[in-house]
């Protein structure tokens, strides 16, 4: 699961930047968060030098889980324990494995106490599903997002705005390397922007420590402990937290490497066969725009909160919850949210898709 470097701006049934002429509002500063490491100073990345030297960064810190790139088999156990207080769906204990062989494919599998089910099979270009829904969950994709996608590819970064600053975590010094869509203003001002990512990474081993697509939810990556396979180091847990509270907790329990796996594991059932391919867990998207009622003197503030949900293949965004739930704004911007479509052609005969969104709403008010 990457990350869509494209931001896009809806004016409709919301204020257009032409509104404001030249006066466009002040944002809002990100809000304080235990995880949130980036609020000194930063420099942007704007020479080739230095922005090279953030790419080797975060192409390092990549590589280190793209265990499937070694070319071994492996047979991956993981269990996480979701506590989204009802946010979002299948609360409780899950478990989940994969078993990848070079030559056969991938096939994993997914089980929650609370009721949902699915095995998938990926093998010679062709995918295969069964199980409770043909929707993967929010939390189950975010869990599988953490471990085998939460950096994007240089692919879809080398465009991008890039800053950069030093800080800590856990006793390290880690390098933060902030990433923005290219029609984003170059910008040395301390503190983190709404719509930058945010990857911080230990320069020394290379790993991904704190990674963060918006203020507010963050994945925090512990390694001791965790397991390794032909030189790639595998965390032994992540914590995701939103709005400071922790909401999933992945722990990696077993790494096994298999010479060779079963061939019967990538066979398909007939339930399977007579099916829709499995969706593909594409790339997230993040949407923002104004939200309020003018006109604005040239000292009006914009309050941004961030809606975070998941995009089915149909258009519909599901599992929506506010990443500022403390913002008196936080209701209306979800309520705005869940009635959005976010549906566009698919190509004839592509794999139906569903991803993550982030809609940040930045309210406008004037003092």
């Amino acid at each position: 699961m990457l990350f869509k470097r494209v931001l896009w701006l809806i004016a409709v049934g919301a204020i257009s930047l032409a509104a404001f002429g030249k006066n466009l509002p002040k944002i809002a500063p990100v809000p304080a968060d235990p995880l949130e490491l980036v609020t000194g100073s930063i420099r942007n990345a704007d020479t080739p030098a230095s922005r090279e030297s953030a790419l080797q960064l975060l192409g390092h810190a990549r590589d280190s889980y793209d265990f499937r790139s070694a070319g071994r088999g492996y047979d991956l156990k993981v269990s996480f324990v979701v506590t989204s207080a009802g946010q979002t769906q299948y609360d409780g204990a899950w478990e989940m494995e994969d078993i990848f062989d070079p030559q056969q494919g991938l096939r994993w599998t997914a089980t929650t106490a609370s009721g949902y089910t699915t095995t998938q099979i990926s093998s010679h270009g062709i995918f295969y599903r069964e199980g409770t829904s043909s929707i993967v969950p929010l939390r189950l994709q975010e869990a599988r997002a953490a471990l085998f996608g939460a950096i994007p590819s240089t692919g879809w970064i080398d465009r991008d705005q890039i800053r950069t600053t030093t800080s800590a975590f856990n006793g390290h010094s880690v390098t933060c390397v902030l990433l923005s869509s290219l029609g984003n203003a170059p910008s040395a001002t301390p503190g983190r922007r709404w719509e930058e990512t945010e990857e911080c990474i230990d320069p020394q081993s290379g790993l991904l420590m704190v990674h963060s697509q918006v203020p507010g939810r963050y994945f925090a990556y512990k390694y001791s402990g965790g397991p390794q396979l032909a030189g790639h180091a595998f965390p032994s847990k992540v914590t995701v937290t939103e709005a400071g509270r922790v909401v999933s907790e992945i722990s990696v329990d077993s790494l096994t490497e298999l010479p060779a796996a079963d061939p019967k594991l990538f066979v398909p059932t007939d339930e399977m066969i007579a099916g829709e391919p499995a969706s593909a867990m594409a790339e997230a998207q993040k949407i923002w725009r104004f939200v309020g009622r003018g006109p604005f003197t040239s000292h009006a503030i914009a309050h941004p909160v961030c809606v975070f949900g998941l995009v089915t293949p149909s258009g519909q965004i599901v599992e929506a919850h506010s990443l500022q739930p403390s913002d008196p704004n936080s209701q209306a911007a979800v309520q705005d949210v869940e009635g959005m479509n976010l549906s566009y052609p698919a190509p004839p005969g592509a794999r139906p898709e569903q991803h993550f969104v982030f809609v940040i709403e930045k309210f406008i008010s004037s003092p």
